[in-house]
């Protein structure tokens, strides 16, 4: 495939999870993380649902940028279903490519791989990863501490 066409397919997975974002949305119990990139006014709600060690459900809201929202929409498809191990490892592969480390285990990231391309511009790497940074403080700290929303 030409490197244009290439360019293209990108670009447009990207647009598609920025128009229409999976998970998007609040969810009435799990653990909650706000987080915000003050350099741009990015802003994430991130809800995390566990069954066991597993993530069973996951949503967020908030505004962002076109990168920002569709980094937030691959990041709930790629890690849903899975243990708070291998999320915790997307999240640590993903901050990884987006700045300049190649790994041929970036497939595990699905949609995500497509955004390799920010870290060409460091001023899109903190948007990329806010939604990515929200899991591992929810996944680290937010379960430790008890950080929980209880529905109504």
């Amino acid at each position: 495939m030409a490197l244009s066409k290439l360019d293209n397919l990108y670009r447009a997975v990207i647009l598609d999870h920025s128009s229409n974002p999976r998970h998007a949305g609040e969810l009435q119990t799990g653990c909650m993380v706000d987080l915000n990139n003050p350099t741009c006014g990015d802003v994430i709600r991130l809800t995390v649902e566990l069954d066991g060690d597993k993530i069973s459900n996951i949503a967020f809201s908030g505004h962002g940028c076109t990168i920002s929202t569709a980094s937030a929409s691959m990041m709930t498809v790629a890690v849903l279903g899975k243990t708070k191990a291998q999320a915790l490892e997307l999240a640590k592969l993903f901050s990884a490519m987006v700045t300049g480390e190649e790994d041929e285990r970036q497939e595990a990231l699905g949609d995500a791989q497509f955004l390799a391309g920010v870290s060409k511009f460091p001023a899109r790497v903190k948007c990329s990863t806010l939604a990515w940074n929200a899991l591992k403080k929810a996944l680290d700290e937010g379960y430790a501490e008890n950080n929980l929303v209880h529905g109504q």
